[in-house]
């Protein structure tokens, strides 16, 4: 019997992530997302780029329903954003770290499972495997604000990944990092998205989207500039480098 393969899959599965018409403005008139349309298939490894204010934190915001949106949908593996089912599906590692002080790293690990729902033993077994996946079965006890930098995005992620999401948002997630915790970070990253799970990530380090993402979206002003495999955007912005094709983008947007 044929078994379809991970390229293979993309196309009969529902896409991770539709965005429909996707529109924010703020009570103070600001609009961030302008009737944005993104389609991220299933199993991808996606890379949104754009500057500050360009719509990626609103889009995000958006599709974890953090912020009311003003119109369109969003669909997360054929599920409406809303819903108890979309919402389990996703994972998000925030870029602002928005840890309970009052917490350890194990009870920050064990409130998320059971806010989604794992039965305590499952819970814990989970939470072990996270702070052994992240160096931080040694700082089990150790609450929030006594953590390094990089020990409190090692937790981020954990978090994020504890109810073992099919879709992961990663929003900046090796800002500020050293650079031996950013290629750990990267490897972890690599396997996740090898097992199957969908990423969609977000970051100013153009060198980490050119060598994590199979696709990338450039944005800005809430709209969508480009999209394409980063030799498909060098090829398309006649530039040697993705750098050089975001410099070329934005001063065009």
């Amino acid at each position: 019997m044929w078994t379809p393969g991970a390229r293979s899959l993309k196309r009969v599965l529902s896409p991770a992530l539709e965005l429909r018409g996707l529109t924010k403005r703020y009570d103070d008139g600001f609009l961030a997302l302008d009737a944005f349309d993104l389609v991220v298939p299933a199993g991808e490894f996606f890379g949104l780029l754009g500057p500050n204010g360009a719509g990626k934190t609103t889009l995000i915001s958006a599709v974890c329903n953090l912020v009311r949106v003003t119109a369109g949908d969003v669909d997360v593996f054929g599920h409406p954003h809303g819903t108890s089912e979309a919402r389990r599906l996703i994972g998000l590692a925030e870029q602002d770290v928005n840890l309970d002080r009052f917490l350890d790293v194990e009870e920050t690990l064990l409130y998320h499972g059971g806010y989604y729902g794992m039965s305590r033993a499952d819970a814990r077994r989970r939470a072990k495997e996270m702070m052994d996946v992240f160096d931080l079965r040694a700082k089990a006890k150790v609450r929030a604000p006594k953590l390094s930098g990089g020990m409190r995005r090692r937790l981020l992620l954990a978090r994020a990944l504890m109810h073992e999401p099919r879709l992961v948002i990663l929003d900046e997630p090796t800002a500020g990092v050293d650079f031996e915790l950013r290629l750990e970070l990267w490897r972890y990253i690599r396997r996740l998205h090898e097992e199957g799970t969908t990423i969609l990530l977000t970051t100013h380090y153009l060198e980490e989207a050119e060598e994590l993402c199979e696709d990338i979206a450039l944005i800005r002003g809430g709209r969508l500039l480009a999209r394409d495999t980063a030799a498909g955007l060098r090829e398309a912005f006649a530039a040697d480098t993705l750098a050089d094709v975001y410099v070329k983008a934005m001063a065009t947007a």
